[in-house]
């Protein structure tokens, strides 16, 4: 029902900025809470940021608040805006689109039905 492709991940340094992409596709999609999760080397997905359906309520993990933003717009795009990048940040990057009105408990990954392929971000000190 939802298609998700992530874009905008790249090499950067350490304190540097990027920039993520989720255009999202297929019916009803704006009515879908979206996320965004990581996931390093060897270790499992983690949640990093998630918005409500109406773009009214977001939400961040503790170590990237005050760093990372996360939006939507009418053009059916959600952003996750990056600054003071660390090497910890280092991941490959999911979007992901889930069917709620929730506006809080968005960090669970099961509430997620929809992902993207994912977009690697390197950090480098």
């Amino acid at each position: 029902q939802v298609q998700l492709v992530e874009s905008g991940g790249g090499l950067v340094q350490a304190g540097g900025s990027l920039r993520l992409s989720c255009a999202a596709s297929g019916r009803t999609f704006m009515l879908y809470a979206m996320g965004w999760f990581r996931q390093a080397p060897g270790k499992e997905r983690e949640f990093v940021s998630a918005i409500s359906w109406d773009g009214t309520n977001t939400y961040y993990t503790d170590s990237v608040k005050g760093r990372f933003t996360i939006s939507r717009d009418g053009a059916k795009t959600t952003y996750l805006q990056m600054n003071s990048l660390k090497p910890e940040d280092t991941a490959v990057y999911y979007c992901a689109a889930a069917k709620t009105y929730q506006t809080t408990a968005l960090a669970p990954e099961s509430l997620y039905e929809y992902w993207g392929q994912g977009t690697q971000v390197t950090v480098s000190s």
